[in-house]
């Protein structure tokens, strides 16, 4: 007797979304690429934050420790959005890194000045928000609920630019101690709390 095949269960909540013209299985590709470079970014920014060392470097830690974490939340935040709508992450960790929608955030050869370290970290977080701003334009009026998600994420990667923009410019820009590392003030609440 041969098995019969598995039937697809009907996910209404991917139904309505492709009945309001989105293409689900692009929005997959897209979400894996980013989740991809937010774990990524995560590991890099582990390797930079240890080398931002001396005088200068310590002070830069915590901001850095910051980005780092909330990252690594936007990863997990995301990671459950990609299930969702029955895509999945690669099972292959370097498939993973191959998949991602930003260059690796290397550890720079002149490691020992800061200013270098601060200039790969504000590269990551611009591809970040280009990246993420992608996902809410393709979401936008389609699919509230990745929307609202994305639009979290863009909002921390916005102002962790923002951070390593002062840091290197002397440019003010509104940074505020967060209450705990990784505390993600808007990837971490609903927008309605």
């Amino acid at each position: 007797m041969q098995d019969k095949p598995k039937e697809e269960p009907k996910v209404v909540g991917v139904e309505v979304l492709e009945k309001s013209g989105l293409d689900v299985k692009k929005l997959i590709e897209k979400l894996v690429k980013a989740t991809a470079a937010e774990f990524t970014t995560y590991y890099y920014y582990t390797i930079l934050r240890m080398h931002l060392t001396g005088m200068e470097g310590e002070g830069l830690k915590e901001i850095a420790e910051d980005a780092r974490l909330e990252d690594r939340l936007h990863f997990e935040l995301m990671t459950q959005r990609i299930y969702e709508l029955g895509g999945n992450l690669p099972r292959d960790i370097r498939q993973l890194a191959d998949l991602s929608a930003c260059s690796d955030a290397y550890l720079p050869e002149n490691w020992k000045d800061p200013k270098e370290i601060l200039k790969v970290l504000l590269e990551a977080e611009q591809c970040a928000i280009r990246t993420w701003k992608e996902v809410c334009d393709m979401t936008y009026g389609k699919d509230p609920r990745t929307y609202d998600l994305a639009q979290r994420i863009l909002q921390e990667e916005i102002e962790h630019e923002a951070w390593f923009l002062e840091l290197l410019y002397g440019r003010p820009s509104g940074h505020f101690r967060r209450s705990y590392p990784g505390e993600g003030p808007f990837s971490r609440k609903s927008r309605y709390e």
